[in-house]
């Protein structure tokens, strides 16, 4: 059994520094760990995990967006963000910046299957990045986990930003077409679907009030005033050897929790 967990530490240091990190590791016990926003570069959280090998991608601009993964398994490949084809053929800059330079994408390959470790920009609350979001990199992304998949199975995970049915959020009334909720993010979830990738939590789960993310405002994590924007996809093949998936909101230090998945 493999056991991989995904977090939205909303910053490494702060989470440590709060105490919160290595209990989370130790209760959970990861074999893979994947990490999202981490906010720094290696070694600026000094963590002493000599079990896990650590592979980092921080982005250009200090203190901000960045991936990593802590793996206890060695992988046979490594990559940081898209391969150059993709980046071409999507066009993935706009007024903001260059989306590859923000260390928003780390895939590995193992033995039997690819992790792919995302962090989906956000889509901004005057939907200012919507278009790139949404016409180039959901397709890119996507384009990448079906190349990939050729060659095995693909699980990826980590905060795709964008709450995808009525059930993943508290109040989808109120927030329908707002950042997180319009039709284009929900889109690109359908297209993952539509391709054959399968949201591990909804094999298990139905129904609300499973939420993986909580505003900083008015207790809403108190209340469950919720969303669900982190996940753990599979590709077809790998369905079958998908045996659990969980939200941990029983873990704190970030405005998200952490998810896991259990791959036999």
């Amino acid at each position: 059994m493999v056991k991989l967990v995904s977090w939205n530490v909303n910053g490494i240091r702060a989470v440590h520094k709060k105490g919160m990190f290595l209990p989370m590791i130790q209760n959970l016990k990861p074999d893979i760990l994947c990490l999202q926003e981490t906010k720094a570069e290696r070694g600026q959280a000094v963590i002493d995990l000599p079990e896990y090998e650590e592979y980092w991608n921080s982005a250009k601009k200090k203190g901000y967006s960045g991936t990593a993964i802590f793996t206890k398994m060695k992988p046979l490949n490594i990559a940081l963000d898209f391969p150059e084809h993709i980046v071409k053929k999507f066009e993935l800059k706009d007024g903001y910046g260059d989306l590859t330079g923000e260390g928003r994408l780390i895939a590995m390959e193992f033995e039997d299957f690819f992790v792919v470790n995302v962090y989906t920009p956000n889509a901004k609350p005057d939907l200012s990045r919507l278009d790139m979001r949404h016409k180039h990199w959901d397709r890119a992304f996507l384009a990448y986990c079906k190349e990939l998949n050729k060659k095995k199975p693909v699980i990826f995970c980590g905060d795709l930003n964008v709450a995808h049915t009525y059930d993943d959020l508290a109040n989808p009334k109120q927030n329908e077409g707002g950042h997180g909720f319009t039709k284009e993010e929900r889109e690109g979830i359908d297209n993952m679907i539509e391709a054959g990738f399968a949201d591990t939590f909804r094999m298990f789960v139905k129904g609300n009030g499973h939420y993986t993310w909580w505003s900083n405002f008015s207790a809403a994590r108190d209340r469950n005033i919720g969303w669900r924007i982190d996940y753990f996809f599979v590709s077809k093949d790998g369905v079958k050897h998908v045996k659990n998936a969980s939200i941990h909101n029983e873990f704190y230090g970030s405005d998200h929790c952490p998810i896991s998945l259990e791959w036999k």
